[in-house]
């Protein structure tokens, strides 16, 4: 698991994926999928199955069942119970039910700031299927997919919303702690899918869910903070929107089956947005990936899905939730910067990261600071110790004392564990030398923990080593504003290029996911905020604008949509320079997609990439999927459809989508992609011109034609991109990265490109 989870949280924000066959192997949940919800056409539903004589015995152990937009159920089977009914003609796949994990005051005034070449609009534009609408999305519904929702938050008073809508056919539902008149109009729906929990409520006791739901689409909250720190107004980016809950995920992480039955009823609820900040892996099986599934038949009603990209950052092919029909997003960091300081003898500072509220400790360096290698008992070893492994250290020898901890070893023990043997060992601070760790908050309320860059852990330990007594102080947290720059893309975001397949670039876009601040449960009276990190909280960023952009334009697709949020998406950060990644060189495609998505940019894209359930289809043949496996996935499979005979992967890069990946350049030595644009700026009459940037004088990129004149009768058009060699003696030397811009008076139409030697 990530080492920037939050310590006090009951669930870690870093998205892991447990062994899906080994968690089968012990509570025996399968899930039977059989495609579409029209099976009837078949004859072949879930009920047949289950009325057959095999499982007419095993009624009891079914524990959820799909018929609203997709069919199917989860039970409880023997591996040889699964088998056989995997041979079923009318069965598309039998898997084991994988358990996924889960993946504001300021960041939405820094994201406004960001994006002001953008303007709010004063009125709506576009090619006439736009609508009169509130700026804040109150028509539009997100469903929330994650641990609940805690309903007495002030981010969700329906204070001044006008009526349901009426297309809302969801329902709230009561528990032993949750009633439905805790429902309003704000938070419309609220239902439970975690069955194996100790209650069957909605209600969020983990925290994540709320949070989450919060940062999409909480109301406006004067005075928000966190134990003081990060003050200001608390906000969603849809603040008008509705909030529909599905509760999929409990503290031990979301079990697959519940996610799809949270999906299939949200579906047929009528939200215009599913967010989902979980996960499941890198290694990806479109149709054993249950976000994927569900995420397929939401698209066909055109909703948008919005996911995490992961936590298990910076590895390259890290990302998670890659589907083409997904709107994947990283995360970013924000102008808000939490330091520690530790003050060595002498009065040295040295400048760290970190949230706590040491202020018990006094502000002159007297408290003797020992080194963890230097506390360790007999039976452990130097490297343990020196990373202040659990079961490492030596109470006698580090009671009372400020403890200087390694990360030589990130993956064997996470972070707060660590923090717990210094404590438990009577530690009075703890510093964590990491070399990224402080560009991601940590939270440890009372508990010292600061950490340091491995620069400034060499400084520490020299002072160490050259003086005979070593004392230190750790002082409480400082909110420094205005931080430059930002934003960066966080060390923790999930990576491109997709696992297996260099010919799509995700992520898809960024969004701030470091220290976002919003609502958290409480059974106290003042409201209560929490700061957490992760892709998580970049998700429903992304979320809140995907709402703004259907309640503008209702009438728009999924795609046209992700395609505004894509091509509006911003490349500079707070220093007019390139947005930087930790290592603080320029982010690429790979880390970030086309970049840090806009509040308001998206109300205004000009031209949208559209891609179509039949590109998706072709993806899928492309990525080496037969029909057999193909046709029971969509709800109606487009007439005579049969994968070309030419399929194959690097045909994925004809996909009509707002970014372009090629791969292998060096053995074609040359490469044509198509792209078709929809005109949806105010005027019909319009002329744009193409523009292209990229990495390296080794790679010519032609744009043909270069400019596209759209009219009245002429709102979709064509271009083709040819990708060679500078020369004929030339190759490319790994990565080449770049642009393509189509530009007017008005509008500034941008996507990404990668191509790969």
């Amino acid at each position: 698991m990530n080492n920037f989870s939050v310590f006090l949280c009951l669930v870690s924000v870093a998205l892991v994926v447990k062994d899906a066959a080994a968690q089968a192997q012990n509570d025996g949940v399968y899930i039977v999928y059989t495609g579409a919800a029209a099976s009837s056409s078949t004859g072949f539903g879930p009920d047949h199955i289950l009325s057959s004589s095999f499982l007419e015995s095993k009624r009891d152990r079914v524990i959820h069942t799909y018929k609203k937009s997709f069919s199917g159920f989860a039970a409880r089977l023997s591996e040889e119970e699964a088998r056989s009914i995997a041979q079923r003609p009318e069965v598309v796949s039998v898997f084991p039910d994988p358990i996924l994990q889960l993946h504001t005051t300021r960041s939405w005034d820094f994201l406004n700031a960001q994006s002001k070449v953008f303007k709010p609009p004063t009125h709506q534009t576009g090619s006439g299927n736009s609508k009169s609408h509130s700026p804040s999305g109150e028509d539009t519904i997100i469903g929330i997919v994650d641990t609940g929702i805690w309903p007495e938050a002030k981010s969700f008073s329906d204070e001044g919303l006008g009526p349901i809508p009426k297309r809302w056919k969801g329902t709230c539902s009561n528990g032993p702690d949750f009633s439905s008149a805790l429902c309003n109009r704000k938070l419309i729906g609220a239902n439970n899918y975690v069955l194996d929990d100790n209650f069957s409520s909605p209600r969020d006791r983990v925290g994540h869910g709320t949070h989450v739901a919060g940062i999409a689409a909480g109301r406006v909250v004067q005075g928000a903070s966190y134990n003081g720190l990060a003050n200001g107004t608390a906000r969603g980016g849809s603040p008008g929107s509705r909030i529909a809950v599905y509760r999929a995920c409990g503290p031990q992480g979301c079990p697959g089956s519940s996610i799809l039955k949270a999906m299939d009823d949200a579906i047929a609820d009528g939200v215009d947005v599913l967010s989902l900040s979980i996960g499941l892996s890198p290694l990806i099986n479109f149709s054993t990936d249950p976000t994927a599934i569900g995420a397929f038949h939401a698209i066909e009603k055109d909703v948008i899905v919005v996911c995490a990209s992961g936590n298990d950052g910076p590895k390259p092919s890290s990302v998670l939730n890659p589907a083409p029909w997904i709107l994947t997003v990283g995360a970013t960091t924000i102008d808000r910067f939490f330091e520690s300081d530790v003050v060595l003898g002498g009065n040295r500072v040295i400048k760290g990261g970190g949230v706590h509220f040491a202020e018990h400790l006094r502000k002159t360096p007297v408290y003797p600071l020992i080194r963890g290698i230097s506390a360790r008992t007999r039976e452990t070893t130097k490297h343990n110790a020196s990373n202040c492994f659990p079961g490492s250290l030596d109470r006698k020898k580090v009671e009372g004392k400020i403890v200087l901890c390694e990360s030589n070893d990130e993956e064997q023990h996470r972070r707060r564990d660590r923090v717990a043997e210094v404590m438990s060992r009577g530690g009075i601070g703890m510093i964590y030398v990491n070399q990224y760790g402080q560009l991601v908050g940590s939270v440890y309320s009372a508990f010292p923990v600061v950490l340091v860059t491995t620069e400034d852990g060499k400084k520490i330990r020299s002072y160490i080593k050259s003086n005979r007594h070593t004392v230190a102080t750790i002082l409480p947290t400082e909110v420094v504003s205005k931080h430059k720059p930002a934003p960066s893309v966080a060390y923790i975001s999930g990576r491109g290029p997709i696992y297996d397949n260099d010919y799509l670039i995700k992520p898809d876009v960024a969004a701030p996911g470091v220290d976002i601040l919003s609502t958290w449960p409480s059974n106290a009276t003042n409201e209560a905020f929490f700061l957490q990190s992760g892709t998580s909280m970049a998700c429903p960023h992304v979320s809140g604008i995907a709402a703004l952009v259907k309640s503008h334009y209702p009438s728009w697709s999924h795609s046209a949509i992700k395609s505004a949020i894509m091509t509006t998406a911003i490349q500079t950060n707070n220093l007019k320079a390139p947005i930087t990644n930790h290592l603080g060189n320029p982010a690429t495609p790979d880390e970030y997609g086309a970049g840090e998505a806009t509040l308001f940019g998206p109300l205004q894209p000009g031209l949208v990439y559209e891609t179509e359930i039949s590109d998706y289809l072709l993806f899928l043949c492309n990525m080496g999927y037969d029909v057999d496996q193909i046709k029971l996935i969509p709800k109606h499979l487009p007439a005579n459809f049969s994968c070309p005979s030419d399929a194959k992967e690097d045909l994925i890069s004809n996909m009509n989508y707002p970014s372009i990946a090629i791969a292998r350049f060096n053995d074609s030595k040359r490469k044509k992609v198509k792209r078709t644009v929809t005109n949806v700026g105010s005027e019909e009459e319009s002329v744009y011109i193409a523009s292209v940037e990229m990495s390296t004088d080794d790679l010519k990129v032609q744009v043909n034609p270069t400019k596209l004149h759209f009219t009245k009768k002429k709102k979709k058009l064509s271009y083709e991109v040819t990708f060679k060699h500078q020369n004929s003696s030339s190759s490319l030397s790994g990565l080449a990265y770049g642009s393509i811009t189509w530009t007017n008076e008005k509008y500034t139409v941008r996507i990404p490109f990668v191509v790969r030697e």
